[in-house]
């Protein structure tokens, strides 16, 4: 056996000659051809919109029974009460052929602006009774508004009473709604609510 030949010489060639065929190089993906951008007219793209889609359909529980402000009496007239500021609306509707009566006044006469008259008409003209039905009303207390604003929610209220089935179309329209703001109460030291005196500098 001669010495240029050991074993201890070998063993290196052979764990290098497997280190070299382990180690793979990694291959190189082609690159893919690029496509051209063709651009869209801005007139052809879909409009974002925020909330503005179609509307959800609102569920009505059958089960629901709304509190009924409105009564019939044994004469089937319907009554109700409406408030709004320091105004007090006491509301009568019963069968007639569509004549309001307000304080002892026809309605064009004690409203002369057109806008307050047909608010008080509105809740008539939702539920279709606004020609089949006669209405009496006393209102005392407040200004014109507020008044007009009791009238409305008194006949709203003698509307649900008089059609119960309308009672979600009156409460959607918001005729069954009490307003509730009030006058701002005046404030020590200061003119009305908030304003104040004027300042004087010198």
């Amino acid at each position: 056996m001669s010495t240029d030949e050991t074993p201890s010489e070998e063993v290196p060639e052979v764990a290098a000659e497997a280190e070299e065929s382990s180690v793979e190089t990694p291959a190189v993906a082609a690159p893919e051809p690029e496509v051209p951008a063709t651009e869209v007219p801005s007139s052809e793209l879909p409009e974002l919109t925020i909330g503005g889609g179609t509307p959800a359909e609102q569920y009505v529980d059958p089960d629901y029974v709304p509190a009924m402000r409105g009564k019939v009496d044994r004469f089937g007239v319907a009554m109700g009460t409406g408030r709004r500021k320091t105004s007090v609306a006491r509301v009568r509707i019963k069968e007639g052929s569509g004549k309001v009566t307000i304080n002892g006044k026809p309605l064009s006469e004690y409203f002369c602006v057109e806008r307050d008259r047909g608010m008080i008409l509105a809740p008539l003209q939702l539920v279709g009774k606004a020609e089949n039905v006669d209405v009496i009303v006393r209102v005392n207390g407040g200004g014109t508004t507020g008044q007009t604003g009791a009238i409305v929610l008194g006949i709203g209220r003698a509307l649900q009473g008089l059609v119960p089935e309308s009672h979600h179309e009156l409460s959607a329209s918001g005729f069954l709604t009490r307003d509730s703001r009030m006058v701002e109460r005046k404030k020590y030291g200061l003119r009305k609510a908030r304003r104040s005196f004027q300042f004087s500098k010198r």
